[in-house]
């Protein structure tokens, strides 16, 4: 082992940052060759994301929305080149051996969070593991060199012969006397010899040459020399390991699918679904939310990618890709909605899908009757379990196209489930890879025993999309206040909006010949609804208003369902089965 040295707190952190670098790398390498593996920092992420409690998710959500997993990547990252850095120090300046056991438990934490989701046996834990050999062994390599660079002093007791020795004279000491008569050959001819009167007053003495210590500061260089190579070798494998673990074939072949026509094509979405200054109501791809666990998103070929229907079927199958697109298309136009959709949040969203019928695959599977439950399993082990029951008459889809196109790898190429009526967490599977019909009381999907229900029916809810929260709006200028309402398979029937006064008296809330609107103000008057695409989508509404008198208005929209139930008031949070409350904003006319 290496003696402890006395290299600067510097240079063991550098070298324990790029020691952590290198073996990262190389594992993210390790992991490119396999869709199913996961790098090191992505297996703690899931693993983090696995076990955190359901009010810290709910917060980051709340808090970083869609760049919850890029926040929770980088810290990940920072917290790991801290640990490193002080693995380093005590490598350098106390023990190697315990900066390689520090090396061992970074490793340890990769193996345990490699475990934590589905998987493929034996070979999940083998990046980590990689890593972890390759940080150790570069540790040891940067600590030895750095060893030789700033050598330790000596503790040794001073020998006999070195203990009286005499220090080394000044630099302006006059060189020393030597003892005895000089040899003929250095002693100088009289003639030679320089007379009292000849010697320059004030002259000093000769001096002699300065000592150098040969290859301090190239050492130094070579050390640094050696972790910019080291590093740059890591950036380089990490580099390759992210590119093929972000499947360039994958992104390649997906440009190249050829989607199927649907049996029966929609016609385009009429125009009379959309409100003026709603969103709108067909969500394009690049702004469709997405929610998962996956911090890394999987990139899947489609190249010997399988779809298998298992569990309580009495015939099994097995669908390739081309087999899949090869099945009878529909296409359906479908609202999904994540539960973690707080009031008036934008986590929700409409596509045109394309992709079979759930149903019948399912009665080509045979379904067993004791089934209740139907689950879906996504290549990185994630599963979301809905009930058997929402099949009934339901357009639910293994989709392989959103919008004209196939299905983005944010979303879920090859395939993904898309069962309207439910929260995502229970039913929208990405990177499908199973069905399995199952029950309840055998199986808990991903969320459940995380806190959140079994069933998931997606509420009645109601949303201002304009104008904004905090708007300043002109008094007397004509405006429309426009949003969205969704209850899925309920339909709306109505949507109701209030808007508050800015004063509170009577006599303003009554109206005047000058504001004839006033006598509205306070209390709820109906939206006019834009048309009704299908029970499946969201409706959008709008209601013309002027603003008559400057001040602050407090505007609260409400929807009925075609059951007849309106949208309660009393807001809840989105855990165990979603939020409810009237979404409320303020503007302020001037």
């Amino acid at each position: 082992m290496t003696r402890p040295s006395s290299a600067p707190t510097w240079a063991g952190a550098l070298a324990g940052i790029v020691a952590a670098g290198c073996g990262i790398a190389v594992g993210e390498l390790v992991a490119g060759v396999d869709a199913r593996l996961r790098g090191p920092i992505a297996a703690v992420g899931d693993r983090v994301i696995d076990t955190v409690p359901a009010p810290v998710k709910t917060w980051a959500i709340d808090t970083f929305g869609t760049n919850d997993k890029a926040v929770l990547l980088t810290g990940v990252t920072v917290l790991l080149a801290v640990f490193a850095a002080v693995v380093g120090v005590i490598a350098l300046r106390r023990s190697l051996r315990a900066g390689l056991i520090g090396v061992g438990l970074f490793a340890g934490i990769g193996v345990l969070a490699s475990l934590g989701r589905g998987g493929t046996g034996w070979a999940r834990p083998v990046p980590p593991i990689v890593a972890g050999l390759v940080a150790g062994w570069v540790l040891v390599l940067l600590t030895r060199r750095a060893a030789q660079t700033w050598p330790a002093p000596t503790t040794d007791a001073a020998s006999p012969d070195t203990e009286h020795a005499a220090a080394p004279p000044p630099a302006d000491a006059p060189p020393p006397i030597a003892a005895g008569p000089p040899t003929p050959a250095a002693q100088p001819t009289s003639a030679e010899q320089p007379t009292a009167a000849e010697q320059p007053t004030g002259a000093e003495p000769p001096t002699a040459e300065p000592m150098i210590v040969p290859g301090a500061g190239t050492d130094r260089r070579r050390f640094l020399r050696l972790t910019a190579g080291l590093a740059g070798a890591a950036v380089a494998a990490g580099g390759v390991g992210r590119w093929l673990q972000s499947r360039a074939v994958a992104v390649a072949e997906r440009l190249e699918v050829v989607l199927p026509r649907a049996a029966r094509p929609l016609p385009p979405v009429p125009a009379g679904v959309q409100a003026r200054g709603a969103a709108p109501f067909i969500t394009p791809n690049a702004d469709f939310y997405r929610i998962d666990t996956a911090l890394v998103v999987p990139r899947v070929s489609h190249d010997g990618w399988t779809l298998g229907v298992v569990g309580r079927v009495r015939r099994p199958l097995t669908l390739t890709y081309a087999e899949l697109l090869d099945r009878p298309m529909v296409e359906a136009d479908i609202t999904i909605s994540c539960v973690s959709n707080e009031v008036g949040g934008d986590l929700i969203g409409t596509a045109r899908w394309l992709g079979c019928r759930l149903d019948d695959l399912l009665d080509e599977a045979g379904i067993d009757p004791s089934a209740d439950q139907v689950v879906g399993r996504s290549v990185d082990g994630f599963t979301a379990g809905f009930p058997t029951a929402l099949l009934d008459g339901r357009p639910a889809l293994v989709a392989v196209g959103m919008n004209g196109e196939p299905l983005p790898i944010d979303h879920g190429y090859p395939a993904r489930l898309i069962v309207p009526g439910v929260y995502g967490y229970v039913s929208a599977t990405k990177w499908l890879a199973e069905i399995e019909l199952t029950r309840f009381d055998e199986f808990d999907a991903y969320w459940i025993p995380r806190g959140w229900s079994q069933r998931a029916p997606i509420k009645t809810q109601s949303r201002i999309d304009t104008p904004h929260d905090g708007a300043a709006v002109a008094v007397g200028e004509g405006r429309a206040i426009a949003g969205v309402a969704w209850a899925m398979d309920r339909r709306i029937s109505a949507v109701e909006v209030r808007i508050s006064p800015p004063d509170q008296d009577a006599g303003a809330a009554a109206g005047t010949e000058s504001d004839p609107a006033g006598s509205a103000e306070g209390e709820w008057q109906p939206a006019v609804l834009a048309d009704e695409l299908n029970d499946t989508t969201w409706r959008q509404w709008h209601l013309p208003w002027t603003p008559a008198r400057a001040g602050r208005y407090t505007i609260s929209v409400r929807a009925t369902d075609g059951t007849g139930a309106t949208q309660p008031e009393e807001r809840t949070d989105v855990v165990p089965d979603g939020a409810t409350g009237w979404h409320t904003i303020t503007v302020t006319a001037a």
